[in-house]
């Protein structure tokens, strides 16, 4: 069982950037596709990214693609989410979790708290 911690979050402007973290625990970890869903205040939780066990290939949902960047690093256990011309419809609670696809696997963290406003 992987145990996830995220990190990150914090209050940035429209136009911002963050880079969040998420922290893994487990020697299984690199055999895991891994992705990131955020759930904004009154809404259901979404996919936002995933990347497959090599970091090779990535998806992303059509509403951060080309603004949000996923990526991994296996030796430390840790996956990234770098989060570029940030929005405020990108604010919420972003989670990563171990994915089939676009679907979580598993449990989830704590989560990191994203809030994009003026």
């Amino acid at each position: 069982q992987v145990q996830l911690v995220e990190s990150g979050g914090g209050l940035v402007q429209p136009g911002g950037s963050l880079r969040l973290s998420c922290a893994a625990s487990g020697r299984t970890f690199s055999s895991y596709a891994m992705g990131w869903f955020r759930q904004a205040p009154g809404k259901g939780r979404e996919f936002v990214a995933a990347i497959n066990w090599s970091g090779v290939n990535m998806d992303y949902a059509d509403s951060v693609k080309g603004r949000f960047t996923i990526s991994r690093d296996n030796a430390k256990n840790t996956v990234y989410l770098q989060m570029n011309s940030l929005k405020p419809e990108d604010t919420g609670v972003y989670y990563c979790a171990a994915v089939n696809g676009r679907f979580p696997l598993g449990s989830w963290g704590q989560g990191t708290q994203v809030t994009v406003s003026s």
